[in-house]
């Protein structure tokens, strides 16, 4: 068979699942769990490939650990532009299949790796330039300077895998394909145990290559990523000519994709900015009270991971359901979203609530820190409802082509309201620590009551729309039958 038979039997293949496409179809709890369980699952093993980089790093020098979170801010701005623009695909790849435009869903696929490949030379560039003024900017001199140069050059140099590896990722995600990610994921993570320390110290006929070895493993780890992501892609058939991939750059699709981009990007760069303002005045109080946070949100971190699958899929299910104009199952997959996220919050927070000090002890032996640290959790314990309120109607709001309102609830929930309120608690009202805590509290709270507002006037305005304009839904009855019976 050739080539071209080969790839036609493919594309005939993937068109007849795409065809009996369920995630417009099957119930929204089994959908969910589908969706959510192995993205959860890939992302915990995302955090701990991030552990085993900062572990080997601690181990070769105070240096080389110190490098690598100055560089962080860095690399998380580059992140940030892979997973925002590879959730701008998703929700517009999703929109068309959902609406049964295929040939649409793969000009944006096609173009959306045009478009990371551009963005990742104007990032090379411009990191390659900038990178030298940052460091030094953030106080880096002489040999620090020289170790952070190292490892942030092998870095962006692999941002031309690193981009177009999230954009697969969102072409998989778009049509429900959670699983590839996290089989990669945990493969990285067990991969990079055996490659940090071998590129750092050598051996093997390989050279010591110090910190700059990590940045290499990294490298090499998502090249092998963008390779087997690239394999799987192509077997759903979006990436070929016949399906209507198209390689030479369209300014309409490359203008949309931008556009759903850039702000999901702009979003989650406002941790950046976030995380720099709280530790502004959190420095007031010391350097046991800003350790204290560091650590207490790490655990934060751990306890909501379990509920970050969950808004993957909301992402991919709003998009397909919003594509085909099904706005019902939209609000149900919201509502059982929050209903899973109540559950396994509910668990994580009281834990956290009732074991504040042990675990803040399993990171720090200062006193100090761990009772700072502790009663911060405390607090927090009854916030950790409020992200998951806030993220699955943002995921909702992205899937459904309306990406603008997550970097204005992040620009809010980071930056304006913490500039604000933490400066009157601690300057003004005189209310200190407590007032940075509770003021965390109220401020993520009420960016949660107001996305879940928005979300549902958005949904209900795009159903009203859909009706309207005559979009019919002759699937609604048994739909709405089996949502009806469907367990949550």
């Amino acid at each position: 068979m050739s080539r071209n038979e080969q790839n036609a039997t493919a594309v005939e293949e993937t068109s007849g699942a795409a065809q009996a496409n369920d995630l417009i179809v099957a119930p929204i709890p089994v959908l969910i769990r589908r969706l959510a369980v192995p993205a959860s699952v890939g992302f915990f093993f995302n955090t701990m490939y991030n552990v085993v980089d900062t572990y080997w790093a601690g181990r070769f020098s105070t240096d080389a650990l110190a490098a690598l979170s100055l560089t962080f801010p860095v690399f998380f701005m580059l992140l940030s532009l892979g997973s925002g623009f590879s959730t701008g695909a998703t929700a517009l790849i999703g929109n068309a299949l959902g609406s049964g435009d295929r040939r649409e869903a793969a000009r944006t696929a096609s173009q959306g790796l045009v478009l990371s490949l551009l963005l990742s030379l104007v990032v090379m560039g411009v990191g390659y330039l900038a990178a030298p003024s940052l460091f030094r900017l953030l106080g880096a001199t002489d040999e620090y300077l020289s170790i952070c140069l190292e490892y942030m050059h092998v870095i962006l140099a692999g941002s031309l895998v690193v981009l177009p590896f999230y954009m697969l990722n969102g072409v998989l995600n778009s049509q429900g394909d959670m699983r590839t990610f996290r089989d990669y994921l945990i493969f990285a993570t067990v991969l990079n145990i055996g490659l940090d320390p071998w590129f750092m110290y050598g051996g093997f006929g390989l050279p010591a290559m110090g910190v700059r070895g990590i940045a290499v493993a990294t490298v090499l780890v998502q090249f092998g990523g963008l390779v087997f992501l690239l394999y799987r892609a192509r077997r759903t058939g979006l990436l070929y000519r016949s399906e209507g991939a198209h390689w030479t750059p369209d300014r309409r699709v490359l203008r949309a994709i931008f556009g759903q981009g850039l702000p999901a990007s702009l979003n989650m760069m406002t941790v950046a900015l976030g995380i720099f303002v709280i530790t502004y005045f959190l420095s007031e109080f010391g350097q046991q009270t800003v350790a204290a946070y560091g650590v207490a949100t790490r655990i934060e971190q751990i306890i909501l991971l379990p509920t970050i699958g969950l808004n993957v899929a909301v992402l991919t299910l709003a998009a397909q359901n919003g594509g085909a104009g099904l706005f019902a199952r939209v609000r149900t997959c919201i509502r059982k979203s929050l209903f899973y996220g109540a559950i396994i919050t509910v668990i994580g927070s009281v834990a956290m609530f009732l074991a504040a000090e042990p675990m803040m002890r399993l990171f720090s032996k200062d006193e100090a820190v761990v009772q700072i640290g502790a009663h911060y959790l405390r607090i927090a314990a009854f916030i950790e409802y409020a992200y998951v309120i806030m993220f699955v109607n943002t995921s909702a709001l992205q899937g459904l082509k309306k990406p603008a309102f997550a970097l204005w609830i992040g620009l809010y929930r980071q930056l304006l309201a913490p500039a604000s309120l933490f400066y009157l608690a601690t300057r003004v009202w005189d209310f200190g620590l407590n007032g940075i805590w509770y003021g965390v509290f109220g401020i993520t709270w009420t960016a949660a009551v107001v996305a879940v507002v928005y979300a549902q006037r958005v949904v209900g305005r795009l159903d009203r729309e859909s009706v309207a304009g005559g979009v019919s839904d002759p699937a609604a009855g048994p739909i709405a039958e089996r949502e009806g019976t469907g367990s949550p």
